[in-house]
């Protein structure tokens, strides 16, 4: 492993000369989405330059390039995430479009009533929600994993909770407010002695490490572009071959078709029976930019970078009198949450903003944790590959004014 040179991958990314405020911008909301280097910014603007067509669907050379960009790119995510083929990477919207396909589309073939599904205390809302739509049509339960006083998952509790009526485990890979890294093999070990397919929310886990699928055993698992440097709006869901093949679609209209007549249709082969309309080819074009620029710079030394801010960040912020933070588990990612005795979460980062730093404050679409932490909403610093130490020390002293303006 090596070092990460900053100074040169900063200059890639554009956004970060910016000013806000006459301050020089530190961007530390990166676990909300990350900034776009040039390679990325000049793949879409090039592609809608010269080849932009619908794919899949025109006998014209331009379609023929665009169609071409769109497939290298489900190959590249393939190789990204190291799944057996790419008919298991479905182009979703989302990992919210994409957890919400399984949800749908597994959830009609799989789950009945009287069943359940298991998920922890520490997920997302897009992780919660889909299973409580899903359980307002097949009243099912949905069993929620607690934590420990650390914030990791309670895997005693996990094991107890999983029975012959158990369809599904959906868990995220790493919390976007605690940070916790969950023990994705493990957990997938134990499903898997109950014949139990497990789902991994890995928006937050694709950005920050190396991902293989067939090493973790994921039935699926989700993720975002846009987390990884890469364009807004593109998603991906892996899942198995036979469980992607055994479930119906998600959407109906062009593309996910075999035949159609008035009365009856039949559906198209993997991967497109789940792709309905035209895809953002554009962006997953762009997509591949953006894998290439990671693995460019190195996922196990973007991982060890944005540990090391964190780590250096967090023994700063202990300082401060008042100082609660939240989620501590060992080896956990570069993500800090906390609050400020004497202070709202929303001030110190109305505060913060106006020094320059960008952070998130509030619930972090995790309503259910922060009921459990005792807490309306927290304040949250997130690390990218482009972050410095410079940066987390103006961060600490921006900070430790707001909070002294906020007391006084």
């Amino acid at each position: 492993m090596q070092q990460i040179d900053t100074d040169s991958i900063r200059k890639d990314f554009p956004i970060l000369d910016s000013k806000i405020y006459g301050k020089e911008l530190i961007y530390f909301d990166n676990a909300a989405t990350t900034q776009k280097p040039l390679s990325v910014i000049d793949t879409i603007s090039e592609s809608y330059k010269k080849i932009n067509a619908n794919v899949h669907r025109g006998v014209h050379r331009l379609s023929q390039l665009s169609t071409e960009g769109h497939e290298a790119g489900r190959e590249r995510v393939r190789k990204f995430i190291n799944a057996d083929k790419s008919r298991e990477i479905i182009f979703t919207r989302g990992t919210t479009e994409s957890i919400n396909l399984v949800a749908s589309s597994f959830g009609e073939a799989f789950i009945n009533e009287g069943d359940n599904i298991v998920i922890t205390a520490m997920e997302h809302h897009a992780n919660i929600v889909p299973w409580q739509l899903l359980s307002m049509r097949k009243k099912i339960e949905i069993r929620v994993v607690p934590l420990t006083p650390l914030g990791e998952m309670n895997m005693e509790a996990f094991r107890t909770m999983m029975d012959e009526k158990t369809k599904l485990v959906s868990v995220a890979h790493v919390s976007n407010v605690l940070g916790t890294v969950n023990p994705v093999k493990e957990i997938i070990a134990e499903a898997h002695s109950r014949n139990i397919p497990v789902l991994i929310d890995g928006a937050q886990g694709v950005p920050h490490q190396k991902i293989d699928v067939q090493d973790m055993d994921a039935d699926f698992y989700a993720f975002s572009a846009h987390k990884i440097y890469g364009p807004t709006g593109i998603g991906v869901l892996y899942g198995k071959e036979k469980l992607l093949d055994a479930i119906p679609p998600y959407q109906g209209g062009g593309e996910m078709i075999g035949h159609v007549t008035f009365q009856k249709t039949t559906f198209n082969e993997l991967p497109f029976k789940f792709e309905a309309g035209t895809p953002d080819y554009i962006g997953v074009i762009a997509t591949i930019a953006a894998l290439d620029y990671a693995d460019a710079v190195g996922m196990d030394n973007i991982r060890r970078h944005e540990e090391e801010l964190m780590k250096y960040t967090t023994e700063k912020m202990k300082a401060i009198q008042g100082m609660k933070i939240f989620g501590e588990a060992p080896g956990k990612g570069g993500v800090i949450s906390f609050v400020v005795e004497g202070t709202h979460p929303y001030d110190v980062g109305m505060l913060l903003d106006k020094q320059g730093v960008a952070v998130r404050t509030g619930h972090l679409c995790a309503q259910p944790l922060m009921d459990i932490l005792g807490v309306p909403g927290v304040v949250r610093i997130s690390f990218g590959m482009y972050n410095t130490i410079q940066e987390c020390d103006a961060c600490i002293s921006a900070l430790k004014k707001s909070v002294d303006m906020l007391r006084r």
